[in-house]
Protein backbone atom coordinates (compact mmCIF):
# COMPACT_ATOMS: atom_id res chain seq x y z
CA UNK A 1 0.00 0.00 0.00
CA UNK A 2 3.04 2.01 0.84
CA UNK A 3 4.36 1.82 -2.64
CA UNK A 4 0.86 2.77 -4.45
CA UNK A 5 0.09 5.58 -1.88
CA UNK A 6 4.07 7.12 -1.71
CA UNK A 7 5.93 5.74 -5.19
CA UNK A 8 3.43 5.74 -7.07
CA UNK A 9 0.82 8.59 -6.10
CA UNK A 10 -1.94 7.36 -7.02
CA UNK A 11 -5.53 9.61 -6.93
CA UNK A 12 -7.91 6.87 -5.86
CA UNK A 13 -8.38 3.18 -5.79
CA UNK A 14 -11.41 1.40 -6.98
CA UNK A 15 -12.41 -2.30 -7.07
CA UNK A 16 -10.54 -3.34 -4.02
CA UNK A 17 -11.24 -6.84 -2.54
CA UNK A 18 -8.30 -7.55 -0.28
CA UNK A 19 -9.49 -10.08 2.31
CA UNK A 20 -6.88 -8.97 4.95
CA UNK A 21 -6.75 -5.41 4.47
CA UNK A 22 -3.36 -4.53 6.52
CA UNK A 23 -2.90 -1.22 4.52
CA UNK A 24 -6.16 0.31 4.93
CA UNK A 25 -5.57 2.54 8.18
CA UNK A 26 -2.48 4.03 5.77
CA UNK A 27 -4.52 5.12 3.08
CA UNK A 28 -7.48 6.39 5.34
CA UNK A 29 -4.55 8.49 6.84
CA UNK A 30 -3.32 10.12 3.42
CA UNK A 31 -6.89 10.83 2.45
CA UNK A 32 -6.93 8.62 -1.12
CA UNK A 33 -10.37 7.51 -1.39
CA UNK A 34 -11.31 3.54 -1.79
CA UNK A 35 -14.27 3.53 -4.15
CA UNK A 36 -16.72 0.80 -4.58
CA UNK A 37 -14.48 -1.60 -2.67
CA UNK A 38 -15.83 -5.40 -1.27
CA UNK A 39 -16.44 -5.34 2.56
CA UNK A 40 -14.36 -8.82 2.89
CA UNK A 41 -13.07 -6.88 6.49
CA UNK A 42 -14.16 -4.42 8.32
CA UNK A 43 -12.11 -1.34 7.24
CA UNK A 44 -15.56 -0.06 4.93
CA UNK A 45 -16.96 -0.24 8.39
CA UNK A 46 -14.43 1.84 9.86
CA UNK A 47 -12.50 4.49 8.00
CA UNK A 48 -14.32 7.80 6.57
CA UNK A 49 -11.74 7.47 3.13
CA UNK A 50 -13.54 3.92 1.88
CA UNK A 51 -16.48 3.76 0.17
CA UNK A 52 -17.91 0.19 0.12
CA UNK A 53 -19.70 -1.15 -3.22
CA UNK A 54 -22.98 -1.21 -0.83
CA UNK A 55 -23.13 2.04 0.59
CA UNK A 56 -23.53 2.98 4.00
CA UNK A 57 -25.40 4.53 7.03
CA UNK A 58 -22.15 3.97 9.64
CA UNK A 59 -19.97 6.75 11.48
CA UNK A 60 -16.97 5.81 9.93
CA UNK A 61 -15.14 7.75 12.00
CA UNK A 62 -12.24 6.03 11.92
CA UNK A 63 -12.53 4.68 15.46
CA UNK A 64 -14.35 0.97 15.70
CA UNK A 65 -16.52 -0.44 13.27
CA UNK A 66 -19.96 0.29 12.26
CA UNK A 67 -21.43 1.59 15.61
CA UNK A 68 -19.24 1.10 18.55
CA UNK A 69 -17.84 -2.57 16.98
CA UNK A 70 -21.52 -3.72 16.56
CA UNK A 71 -22.72 -4.07 12.72
CA UNK A 72 -26.44 -4.22 11.01
CA UNK A 73 -28.05 -6.67 8.56
CA UNK A 74 -31.63 -6.71 7.47
CA UNK A 75 -33.89 -9.45 7.30
CA UNK A 76 -34.75 -9.19 3.58
CA UNK A 77 -33.00 -12.81 2.18
CA UNK A 78 -35.06 -14.61 4.34
CA UNK A 79 -38.03 -12.81 4.17
CA UNK A 80 -37.94 -13.35 -0.04
CA UNK A 81 -36.77 -17.50 0.62
CA UNK A 82 -40.32 -17.66 2.96
CA UNK A 83 -42.73 -15.56 0.97
CA UNK A 84 -41.02 -17.40 -2.52
CA UNK A 85 -40.37 -21.37 -1.30
CA UNK A 86 -42.12 -21.34 1.82
CA UNK A 87 -38.98 -21.87 3.25
CA UNK A 88 -39.58 -23.04 7.33
CA UNK A 89 -36.38 -24.68 8.27
CA UNK A 90 -32.84 -23.49 8.02
CA UNK A 91 -29.71 -25.40 8.43
CA UNK A 92 -27.18 -23.22 9.08
CA UNK A 93 -23.53 -24.54 8.56
CA UNK A 94 -20.36 -22.92 9.91
CA UNK A 95 -16.39 -23.70 10.96
CA UNK A 96 -15.34 -23.33 14.41
CA UNK A 97 -13.48 -20.01 13.87
CA UNK A 98 -14.31 -16.65 14.85
CA UNK A 99 -14.93 -15.12 11.85
CA UNK A 100 -17.44 -17.95 10.68
CA UNK A 101 -19.32 -18.45 13.49
CA UNK A 102 -19.72 -14.72 13.74
CA UNK A 103 -21.39 -14.89 10.47
CA UNK A 104 -23.65 -17.62 10.93
CA UNK A 105 -24.42 -16.10 14.25
CA UNK A 106 -26.04 -13.28 12.22
CA UNK A 107 -27.81 -15.07 9.78
CA UNK A 108 -29.54 -17.54 12.53
CA UNK A 109 -30.96 -14.30 14.09
CA UNK A 110 -32.49 -12.70 11.47
CA UNK A 111 -33.63 -16.14 10.28
CA UNK A 112 -35.06 -16.53 13.84
CA UNK A 113 -36.76 -12.92 13.32
CA UNK A 114 -38.82 -13.90 10.25
CA UNK A 115 -40.00 -17.21 11.96
CA UNK A 116 -37.57 -20.10 11.17
CA UNK A 117 -36.75 -22.65 13.05
CA UNK A 118 -33.25 -22.81 12.98
CA UNK A 119 -30.71 -25.72 13.14
CA UNK A 120 -26.79 -24.46 13.91
CA UNK A 121 -24.08 -26.78 12.86
CA UNK A 122 -20.73 -26.56 14.41
CA UNK A 123 -17.89 -28.04 11.37
CA UNK A 124 -14.66 -28.42 13.02
CA UNK A 125 -12.49 -26.85 10.14
CA UNK A 126 -9.19 -29.13 11.26
CA UNK A 127 -11.27 -32.65 11.16
CA UNK A 128 -14.57 -32.17 9.11
CA UNK A 129 -16.95 -34.24 9.81
CA UNK A 130 -20.27 -32.73 7.21
CA UNK A 131 -21.71 -36.40 7.12
CA UNK A 132 -23.19 -35.92 10.96
CA UNK A 133 -24.51 -32.46 10.37
CA UNK A 134 -26.40 -33.16 7.33
CA UNK A 135 -28.10 -36.05 8.83
CA UNK A 136 -28.85 -34.14 11.80
CA UNK A 137 -30.39 -31.07 9.07
CA UNK A 138 -32.00 -34.09 7.14
CA UNK A 139 -33.49 -35.44 10.51
CA UNK A 140 -34.62 -31.94 11.84
CA UNK A 141 -36.47 -31.26 8.41
CA UNK A 142 -34.17 -28.66 7.07
CA UNK A 143 -35.56 -27.24 4.16
CA UNK A 144 -32.86 -24.91 3.28
CA UNK A 145 -29.32 -24.48 3.91
CA UNK A 146 -27.21 -21.43 4.37
CA UNK A 147 -23.39 -21.65 5.28
CA UNK A 148 -20.33 -19.55 6.42
CA UNK A 149 -17.52 -21.28 4.92
CA UNK A 150 -15.65 -20.80 1.30
CA UNK A 151 -15.53 -22.74 -1.56
CA UNK A 152 -14.38 -25.94 -0.45
CA UNK A 153 -16.65 -26.01 2.64
CA UNK A 154 -19.14 -25.49 0.35
CA UNK A 155 -18.42 -28.30 -2.10
CA UNK A 156 -17.91 -30.82 0.95
CA UNK A 157 -21.29 -29.61 2.46
CA UNK A 158 -22.88 -30.25 -0.75
CA UNK A 159 -21.22 -33.75 -1.45
CA UNK A 160 -22.69 -34.86 2.25
CA UNK A 161 -25.96 -33.72 1.43
CA UNK A 162 -26.22 -35.65 -2.25
CA UNK A 163 -24.39 -38.77 -0.01
CA UNK A 164 -26.73 -38.51 2.66
CA UNK A 165 -29.83 -37.72 0.68
CA UNK A 166 -30.61 -34.27 1.89
CA UNK A 167 -32.80 -32.65 -0.90
CA UNK A 168 -34.32 -28.57 -0.07
CA UNK A 169 -36.21 -26.07 -1.28
CA UNK A 170 -32.56 -23.80 -1.48
CA UNK A 171 -29.23 -24.19 -0.92
CA UNK A 172 -28.01 -20.42 -0.44
CA UNK A 173 -24.40 -18.79 -1.60
CA UNK A 174 -22.45 -15.60 -0.73
CA UNK A 175 -22.45 -13.21 -3.72
CA UNK A 176 -18.67 -14.48 -3.81
CA UNK A 177 -19.97 -17.82 -4.65
CA UNK A 178 -22.00 -16.26 -7.97
CA UNK A 179 -19.63 -17.12 -10.79
CA UNK A 180 -19.39 -18.84 -14.11
CA UNK A 181 -17.44 -21.63 -12.90
CA UNK A 182 -19.90 -22.34 -9.95
CA UNK A 183 -20.97 -25.22 -12.59
CA UNK A 184 -17.91 -26.74 -13.39
CA UNK A 185 -16.69 -26.78 -9.59
CA UNK A 186 -19.80 -28.65 -8.60
CA UNK A 187 -20.17 -31.15 -11.24
CA UNK A 188 -19.97 -33.58 -9.04
CA UNK A 189 -23.23 -32.23 -6.93
CA UNK A 190 -26.52 -31.66 -9.71
CA UNK A 191 -29.06 -31.91 -6.62
CA UNK A 192 -27.25 -29.48 -4.63
CA UNK A 193 -26.16 -27.08 -7.94
CA UNK A 194 -29.05 -26.98 -9.38
CA UNK A 195 -30.96 -25.96 -6.07
CA UNK A 196 -28.59 -23.14 -4.85
CA UNK A 197 -29.48 -20.04 -4.66
CA UNK A 198 -27.53 -16.40 -5.14
CA UNK A 199 -28.52 -12.90 -3.25
CA UNK A 200 -27.27 -9.65 -4.24
CA UNK A 201 -28.02 -6.07 -4.43
CA UNK A 202 -26.84 -6.11 -8.10
CA UNK A 203 -27.76 -7.49 -11.66
CA UNK A 204 -27.48 -10.55 -12.91
CA UNK A 205 -24.75 -10.15 -15.63
CA UNK A 206 -26.62 -12.63 -17.75
CA UNK A 207 -29.28 -9.94 -17.91
CA UNK A 208 -28.39 -8.22 -21.33
CA UNK A 209 -32.22 -6.66 -21.65
CA UNK A 210 -30.75 -4.61 -19.63
CA UNK A 211 -29.06 -1.92 -21.50
CA UNK A 212 -26.06 -0.96 -18.65
CA UNK A 213 -25.46 -4.96 -18.43
CA UNK A 214 -25.42 -5.24 -22.24
CA UNK A 215 -22.28 -2.39 -22.13
CA UNK A 216 -20.71 -4.05 -19.32
CA UNK A 217 -20.72 -7.61 -21.58
CA UNK A 218 -19.47 -5.35 -24.48
CA UNK A 219 -16.96 -4.19 -22.92
CA UNK A 220 -15.85 -7.53 -21.69
CA UNK A 221 -15.27 -8.93 -24.30
CA UNK A 222 -13.68 -6.13 -26.15
CA UNK A 223 -10.75 -5.50 -22.82
CA UNK A 224 -11.38 -8.87 -21.18
CA UNK A 225 -11.66 -11.11 -23.70
CA UNK A 226 -10.12 -13.95 -21.84
CA UNK A 227 -12.66 -13.47 -18.80
CA UNK A 228 -15.68 -14.54 -21.11
CA UNK A 229 -16.97 -17.74 -19.42
CA UNK A 230 -15.39 -16.85 -16.28
CA UNK A 231 -17.25 -13.62 -14.97
CA UNK A 232 -18.63 -13.13 -11.46
CA UNK A 233 -21.10 -10.58 -9.79
CA UNK A 234 -17.89 -9.49 -7.98
CA UNK A 235 -16.85 -8.47 -11.49
CA UNK A 236 -19.95 -6.76 -12.48
CA UNK A 237 -19.44 -5.07 -9.41
CA UNK A 238 -15.95 -3.87 -9.81
CA UNK A 239 -16.92 -2.69 -13.07
CA UNK A 240 -19.50 -0.38 -11.14
CA UNK A 241 -16.76 0.73 -8.77
CA UNK A 242 -15.12 1.93 -11.52
CA UNK A 243 -18.16 4.16 -13.09
CA UNK A 244 -18.80 5.17 -9.44
CA UNK A 245 -15.51 6.55 -9.68
CA UNK A 246 -15.64 8.31 -12.80
CA UNK A 247 -18.92 9.55 -12.07
CA UNK A 248 -17.25 11.54 -9.17
CA UNK A 249 -14.27 12.98 -11.25
CA UNK A 250 -16.70 13.63 -14.09
CA UNK A 251 -18.24 15.83 -11.60
CA UNK A 252 -15.02 17.97 -10.90
CA UNK A 253 -14.49 19.00 -14.61
CA UNK A 254 -11.21 20.70 -14.13
CA UNK A 255 -11.15 21.09 -10.70
CA UNK A 256 -9.92 17.17 -10.00
CA UNK A 257 -9.35 16.70 -6.10
CA UNK A 258 -9.64 14.44 -3.79
CA UNK A 259 -11.79 16.59 -1.88
CA UNK A 260 -14.26 16.87 -4.62
CA UNK A 261 -13.78 13.44 -5.40
CA UNK A 262 -15.25 12.50 -2.30
CA UNK A 263 -17.66 15.66 -1.93
CA UNK A 264 -19.76 13.53 -4.55
CA UNK A 265 -19.44 10.70 -2.84
CA UNK A 266 -20.70 11.45 0.06
CA UNK A 267 -24.01 13.55 -1.08
CA UNK A 268 -27.32 12.60 0.15
CA UNK A 269 -29.06 11.42 -3.41
CA UNK A 270 -28.83 8.08 -4.30
CA UNK A 271 -26.27 6.37 -6.81
CA UNK A 272 -26.89 3.45 -9.21
CA UNK A 273 -24.45 2.95 -11.32
CA UNK A 274 -26.30 3.31 -14.34
CA UNK A 275 -28.32 1.55 -12.93
CA UNK A 276 -26.46 -2.05 -12.39
CA UNK A 277 -26.82 -1.26 -8.58
CA UNK A 278 -30.15 -0.50 -6.24
CA UNK A 279 -30.01 2.72 -5.18
CA UNK A 280 -27.60 3.30 -2.44
CA UNK A 281 -25.61 6.27 -0.52
CA UNK A 282 -22.53 7.20 2.02
CA UNK A 283 -25.16 9.31 4.17
CA UNK A 284 -23.91 8.84 7.60
CA UNK A 285 -26.93 8.23 10.75
CA UNK A 286 -25.96 9.24 14.18
CA UNK A 287 -27.93 5.86 15.29
CA UNK A 288 -29.12 2.47 13.55
CA UNK A 289 -31.94 2.56 11.94
CA UNK A 290 -34.32 0.05 13.48
CA UNK A 291 -35.70 -1.09 10.20
CA UNK A 292 -34.77 -0.47 6.34
CA UNK A 293 -35.85 -0.87 3.36
CA UNK A 294 -34.15 -3.13 1.54
CA UNK A 295 -34.35 -4.52 -2.45
CA UNK A 296 -32.54 -7.44 -3.99
CA UNK A 297 -31.79 -9.51 -7.15
CA UNK A 298 -32.09 -12.88 -6.83
CA UNK A 299 -30.61 -15.78 -9.29
CA UNK A 300 -30.83 -19.52 -9.33
CA UNK A 301 -27.97 -21.49 -11.06
CA UNK A 302 -29.82 -23.80 -14.01
CA UNK A 303 -28.13 -26.15 -15.80
CA UNK A 304 -30.26 -25.55 -18.45
CA UNK A 305 -29.73 -21.56 -18.96
CA UNK A 306 -26.94 -20.16 -21.42
CA UNK A 307 -28.41 -21.91 -24.06
CA UNK A 308 -27.83 -25.51 -22.10
CA UNK A 309 -23.98 -24.50 -20.98
CA UNK A 310 -25.78 -23.65 -17.20
CA UNK A 311 -26.25 -20.61 -15.71
CA UNK A 312 -27.60 -17.58 -13.55
CA UNK A 313 -31.45 -17.17 -13.89
CA UNK A 314 -32.87 -14.49 -12.22
CA UNK A 315 -35.65 -15.06 -10.49
CA UNK A 316 -37.11 -11.57 -9.91
CA UNK A 317 -38.83 -9.50 -12.28
CA UNK A 318 -37.18 -6.34 -11.22
CA UNK A 319 -34.37 -5.97 -8.29
CA UNK A 320 -35.58 -1.91 -7.83
CA UNK A 321 -39.03 -3.25 -7.06
CA UNK A 322 -38.48 -6.40 -5.57
CA UNK A 323 -38.00 -4.26 -1.71
CA UNK A 324 -39.03 -5.48 1.76
CA UNK A 325 -39.36 -2.72 5.29
CA UNK A 326 -37.20 -5.12 7.77
CA UNK A 327 -35.85 -4.61 10.82
CA UNK A 328 -32.29 -3.78 11.09
CA UNK A 329 -30.26 -6.62 13.45
CA UNK A 330 -26.92 -5.78 15.50
CA UNK A 331 -23.64 -8.11 15.29
CA UNK A 332 -20.48 -8.01 16.76
CA UNK A 333 -17.99 -6.33 13.90
CA UNK A 334 -15.43 -8.94 15.87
Amino acid sequence: MRKLVDDEKVFALAGVSAFDYAGAPYLNSKGVPDVGGQPTSNAYDQYPHLYSIYGSYYPRDGKRAGYDGKLYAGTENYRWLKDNLSTRVAGVVYYNVAPSQRYAQSVADGLRHEGYTVVEKEINYFAPNFDAAVLDMKARGADVIFDAMEDNGNLSLCKSMQAQGLTVKAKVTTSQGWTDTFGKTFADTPGCRNTTYAISTTRNYNDTNYPAVARFRADMAKYQPAREGKLSIWTLEGYASALWLTDAMKSCDADLTRVCVEKYLNRPQDYNGDDLLTARNFTKLATPPDSDTNCINVAKWEDSAGGGKGGWATRVTDMNTNCFTVPNLPYPAE
